[in-house]
């Protein structure tokens, strides 16, 4: 049985935006029937010690366009976990520009951990993240994110980074900040092309997004950073089941399938080769997926940060970069690398200042 386990339930490949990176597939409308929904969260369950923990959540398409299901698959799953003495953690990213009173009250769930995807500037973000019919969409997103402050919601905002926005990130960060937004999670374009100078630039970008971090500490949160100075320091960092890679962690697709990582369901195609065997009313637990066995890779053996590598983490990345789950490529060891280097950096001066 599993301490904690992370179940997400890919509710829709439908989308009301055409983002131009987007990775999902095909925009079709193919909704998770409350079936479905259902028997997943009865097998991960059922895959969870008393007293551990069920993190929960929701993945597109656009989630919020099956709010109603969210809700009626949030209230079952709350009613059964209550029941077996197991915790809830629920878990959404969204892209802030669906307004049904639904939508708002999933949003507005207490125990919900809410991402906004927001790219920062709002040239930089409506250059890429468009509606169906072509029109901008950062004004909707920040007018959403104001009634979260106004409504005490807290979120973070996830901000992707690809070649040709890279240097604006830090100034985006700053513009997000302006409005109100504390915490950032910038996510990089693993399905592009990456060249050498991109890298170097990454490199640039990720210095000044650290001094944004460091100068705003503690008010201010970012991802690239702050795992990075809770392993620095040794900090406890709380325990989750991502990234469990189809054995602590199982994507549910609305036909049923089942896949190791949300991230690579796509258009849910039977020659994915990350599809999983069966189906998801083939059992009564996932407790039969097995893991992975620990990452080893040659090419990081002289590597000294190795010890600390969030590669050997982050499964589906290695596979989205290299076709390995065990092996990362050079953009993944760049960042990981520079992050570090940074978030160092930045703790040392601080603490050179404070004495």
């Amino acid at each position: 049985m599993h301490t904690s386990f992370g179940l997400t339930l890919v509710v829709n490949h439908a989308c009301n935006l055409r983002c131009s990176y987007c990775y999902t597939g095909e925009k079709i409308r193919r909704p998770l029937s409350p079936e479905i929904g259902r028997k997943a969260i009865d097998r991960a369950i059922r895959s969870v010690c008393r007293e551990g923990t069920l993190e929960l959540s929701f993945f597109g398409g656009e989630p919020l366009v099956e709010a109603e299901l969210v809700l009626d698959l949030v209230h079952y799953a709350r009613s059964i976990a209550d029941r077996v003495d197991v915790r809830l953690a629920l878990s959404m990213t969204t892209n802030g520009t669906i307004e049904s009173s639904a939508s708002w009250s999933v949003m507005t769930l207490p125990e919900l951990e809410l991402a906004i995807s927001h790219d920062g500037l709002p040239g930089v973000h409506d250059g890429q993240r468009v509606t169906v019919d072509g029109q901008p969409s950062s004004l909707r997103v920040q007018n959403t994110m104001a009634r979260l402050f106004d409504a005490g919601k807290e979120f973070r905002v996830v901000m992707v980074v690809q070649p040709s926005t890279v240097d604006s990130l830090p100034d985006g960060m700053e513009f997000l900040n302006a409005l109100g937004v504390r915490r950032f999670d910038p996510s990089l374009n693993l399905w592009t092309t990456w060249n050498q100078t991109d890298g170097e630039r990454l490199k640039s970008t990720i210095r000044r997004a650290a001094d944004f971090w460091g100068e705003r500490l503690p008010e201010c949160s970012v991802s690239w950073f702050d795992e990075k100075a809770a392993r620095a320091t040794g900090i406890p960092m709380t325990q989750t089941a991502r990234c469990g890679f189809g054995h602590g962690e199982i994507a549910v697709t609305p036909a049923g399938n089942l896949f190791p990582c949300e991230r690579l369901v796509g258009a849910d195609e039977p020659s994915n080769p990350m599809r999983l065997p069966g189906n998801v009313f083939d059992g009564d637990d996932f407790l039969a997926m097995t893991s992975l066995a620990d990452m080893c890779s040659p090419e990081c053996a002289p590597c000294h940060l190795k010890s600390l590598c969030s590669t050997k983490i982050c499964r589906c990345s290695n596979y989205i970069r290299t076709g390995d789950v065990n092996r990362p490529d050079g953009l993944l060891c760049l960042l990981d690398q520079a992050c570090y280097q940074e978030t160092i950096r930045v703790l040392e001066s601080r603490f050179l200042s404070s004495n």
